[in-house]
């Protein structure tokens, strides 16, 4: 049986999620002839310690000391300001690295690591889950066989069932860059289309701390594609129905919706209507708990070899100029052009 040591780097809540989803597929990869050691370390070393002996890890005080031990990849789940470092470190060992989104804490952060990742022939994975669910998959699938024809309109929904903490909003660069964006990479990913220019539109009518912190709780985009296409983009921090993640894809042929199942967070306004009847998602995380771990199982192929990187720092980063164009016409009330991304 072969043997992998990944490394992973935080465990707050998404660092905690990705060490039990990975001892969650021990089975599975177990079944492939693969034993995934799992290595854990954290600025909090004392919580870190506890996360590594709770989950049968082993914990390291510092990320060199991982390196020095042999660690085969890490798995970068720390805050976004210490990203570049995290990335540089390991490209530097010449390790895999899968790091949350976003790269940096802005995209001009971004392009010079870009440019670093690709001098050293870094292998760097950039996590957008929404790449793994089985709904934006088929959605694809069917979109590249044919089946909903030319793409006339498309609407992506993101809303979160309550907002995050007011000292979160604060650092997270406004709603466009924390949730949208997820949108906008899921939007070129299906398509295979870059956008090029957006307007948006937002309000406040939640807790005023929301907007005493600079942000927006609702927010819109029109976007426009290279080809002509249109698309909306909605977030809100207050969809009391559920955690919603939707999109709706409307063609020459056919329409398909992803996120539309018995626990889709809306009701229908019809008689005698039941569906959805099951009880909706509260978060993502429950919403994408199949994706993220898919997401995890497709890093492990990507260090081993056996696939491409399924998202490359370059897409992370042409959907965080999106998000950043979403919110120069939010400052401005203007449409904006989407600046292009340098080619890997």
């Amino acid at each position: 049986m072969k043997t992998l040591n990944l490394g992973l780097i935080g465990v707050g809540r998404i660092g905690t999620m990705h060490a039990n989803n990975l001892n969650t597929l021990r089975p599975q990869l177990a079944e492939r002839g693969l034993d995934v050691n799992l290595w854990i370390t954290d600025v909090a070393a004392d919580y870190a310690r506890t996360v590594a002996e709770g989950l049968g890890a082993n914990f390291f005080d510092s990320v060199q000391g991982m390196i020095d031990a042999g660690v085969d990849a890490l798995l970068i789940a720390t805050g976004t300001m210490t990203h570049p470092d995290l990335i540089r470190a390991g490209i530097a060992a010449n390790l895999p690295v899968f790091c949350e989104k976003p790269v940096a804490g802005d995209v001009e952060a971004a392009l010079p690591l870009l440019e670093e990742i690709a001098a050293a022939s870094g292998r760097v994975q950039i996590g957008h889950q929404r790449r793994f669910d089985a709904g934006y998959l088929e959605a694809k699938r069917r979109l590249e066989a044919g089946d909903i024809g030319w793409i006339h309109s498309m609407r992506a929904i993101t809303g979160d069932m309550f907002p995050p903490s007011l000292e979160f909003i604060a650092s997270s660069g406004g709603l466009f860059r924390d949730c949208s964006v997820h949108d906008f990479d899921i939007l070129r990913w299906i398509t295979g289309k870059e956008i090029v220019e957006v307007y948006a539109k937002a309000s406040n009518n939640g807790d005023p701390g929301i907007g005493a912190a600079g942000d927006v709780d609702t927010a819109l985009a029109v976007l426009t594609f290279e080809d002509g296409t249109v698309a909306t983009a909605i977030a809100t921090r207050y969809n009391g129905a559920g955690h919603d993640v939707r999109l709706e894809i409307q063609g020459s042929k056919d329409t398909v919706v992803v996120g539309l199942d018995e626990k889709s967070a809306l009701r229908s306004a019809e008689q005698g209507v039941a569906f959805p009847a099951g009880t909706a998602h509260q978060t993502f995380i429950e919403r994408f708990d199949d994706a993220y771990r898919a997401e995890l199982v497709a890093f492990i192929e990507y260090v081993l070899g056996e696939r491409d990187n399924p998202c490359s720092p370059w897409d992370a980063v042409a959907a965080s100029r999106v998000a950043d164009a979403a919110q120069e016409s939010l400052r401005t009330g203007a449409p904006v052009s989407v600046a292009m991304v340098p080619a890997s």
